[in-house]
């Protein structure tokens, strides 16, 4: 039996078996989507610019060259591929370190935010009662706020900074997790498992952890990813407005607020780094919608 054969095994002879097979079921759909491997294939390259920044990046993204000869060079210009801002960097290389600084404030967003988000929304829905009211007026006022404008709120009490406005952007991006979370445990509370598994003496917190949070997990999932977007857009709001990452950090919403000066005659200084937001976010939207299409269990035919 070929490899292929013993994954498409309709009678699988081991748990182990079973979890690869419907893992490699998931990534046939998957591929089959061709607007998703284009998302996915955007977010890959993103990882590896992250990681090969210092030997993909032709220049320092910080230190200038010659302000008499190199500033503000249009785009193709010798040895300056996408040009140079108002302080002769190069913008190609402030391009290529800025992923950096997108892709650990999406990281660390998600893994700050999923988690809050899963544990409100899994108990008030398992609960239900007062603990569901408390939970989910909570849930209500922060979503009663838009999310730039509070993740504002929050950086200028905080202070400015690329830490503050991960914190910041965390904490007005639960909700919508934690309600998501707590429509599908009100499906499956009442259940006849997670009634057999109560009978068995187990705890809440096992049956949240143990049996609820992980049938949550591919719905959240696709919200994340397809939350990403939102996220560096957040974040390139906040870095524009002088309260993300400080100069001189390459972050592509800093870049665009340093090269609107120059927006009608130097037009490349802002769109650059516009055009790479534009094509990330793309990215996660489609890697997004391809993963809703092979997870979500409500479009599986």
């Amino acid at each position: 039996m070929s490899t292929r054969e013993w994954l498409l095994s309709e009678q699988p002879a081991s748990r182990r078996q079973a979890r690869l097979g419907q893992g490699y079921r998931t990534w046939l759909a998957f591929r089959g989507n061709w607007l998703a491997m284009v998302g996915l294939g955007i977010v890959l390259a993103l990882i590896v610019i992250a990681a090969l920044a210092d030997v993909l990046a032709p220049y320092n993204p910080v230190t200038g060259g010659d302000l008499n000869t190199q500033r503000l060079l249009p785009p193709l210009s010798p040895g300056h591929l996408l040009g140079t801002d108002d302080l002769a960097r190069d913008i190609l290389s402030r391009l290529i370190h800025g992923t950096r600084l997108t892709l650990m404030v999406v990281a660390l967003v998600a893994l700050i935010a999923t988690p809050i988000g899963l544990l409100v929304g899994t108990t008030a829905g398992y609960f239900g009662g007062w603990v569901d009211t408390v939970l989910m007026r909570l849930t209500d006022i922060v979503l009663a706020f838009p999310r730039l404008i509070l993740a504002l709120a929050f950086v200028a009490a905080l202070g400015p900074g690329i830490e503050n406005a991960i914190i910041a952007i965390a904490i007005t991006s639960w909700p919508p997790y934690a309600r998501l979370a707590r429509a599908e445990t009100l499906t499956i509370r009442n259940s006849d498992f997670i009634a057999a598994t109560r009978l068995q003496g187990a705890s809440s917190l096992r049956i949240i952890w143990k049996h609820i949070v992980p049938l949550c997990m591919s719905s959240v999932i696709i919200r994340v990813t397809l939350d990403m977007a939102g996220i560096i857009l957040t974040a390139a709001g906040v870095g524009f407005l002088g309260l993300g990452a400080q100069p001189p950090q390459p972050e592509w919403g800093a870049m665009i607020a340093g090269g609107r000066r120059f927006l009608l005659d130097q037009w490349w200084v802002a769109t650059m780094p516009g055009l790479a937001i534009f094509v990330v976010s793309l990215g996660f939207n489609l890697l997004g919608d391809g993963l809703r299409d092979v997870l979500d269990p409500k479009g599986r035919k």
